[in-house]
């Protein structure tokens, strides 16, 4: 797992350990040093940790202007025993929707389990986004995790499924994945075709 890298190509645009407003500005990484573990793995250390065992993130772009977020996981998502959703939801979420950020992306294809609980921070998120016709929504799930974020019921509060799957986001610039997304969410029929 340690050479699962956070996505960099962005890096010209936006650095979360440079920006004012991320919950994660001042944080200094050590390219030679391996300290940080999921289990017994040990991961790149470019990846942030805020709270849960687990699970690390990566805010790879924030654009306050247009309230988006694109947020890299990597490890195990646990509701159940580490409740990673309050974690998610207070050190990241709170401190960007504080700074007007209602759009979130979330990239998952380096999540390898998830395990849910109760939904209650997930309908307090979508509360939050809602009121400001922001979203959510998990890109690429690996299968099993999206059975089991269904059989949790996230499907009402979260978008994520097949149209969010298979997505070529490295490729894209992030403001063209902000109108994508957005596009698979409200169905717009005519922005999918440009």
């Amino acid at each position: 797992m340690h050479d699962i890298e956070p996505h960099f190509k962005w890096r010209n645009k936006y650095i979360a350990s440079e920006d004012e407003r991320s919950p994660f500005f001042g944080r200094t990484y050590d390219e030679f040093s391996f300290s940080q573990k999921i289990y017994n793995y040990y991961i790149h250390p470019q990846w942030d940790h805020f709270g849960p065992e687990t699970l690390y993130a990566k805010i790879l772009f924030a654009d306050y202007d247009d309230g988006f977020a694109a947020i890299e996981l990597l490890g195990e998502w646990n509701d159940v025993i580490h409740n990673d959703v309050m974690w998610v939801k207070r050190e990241i979420v709170d401190q960007l929707t504080h700074h007007g950020i209602y759009k979130f992306m979330f990239i998952m294809e380096n999540v390898l389990n998830f395990h849910g609980d109760e939904d209650a921070y997930y309908e307090e998120w979508y509360d939050d986004v809602s009121d400001e016709d922001g979203w959510v929504c998990m890109i690429n799930v690996q299968e099993h995790v999206a059975q089991e974020m269904s059989d949790t019921q996230l499907h009402y509060y979260l978008n994520f499924g097949d149209r969010y799957n298979n997505i070529n986001w490295r490729t894209q610039k992030p403001e063209n994945l902000r109108l994508l997304m957005e596009a698979l969410i409200h169905g717009d029929v005519k922005l999918l075709e440009n």
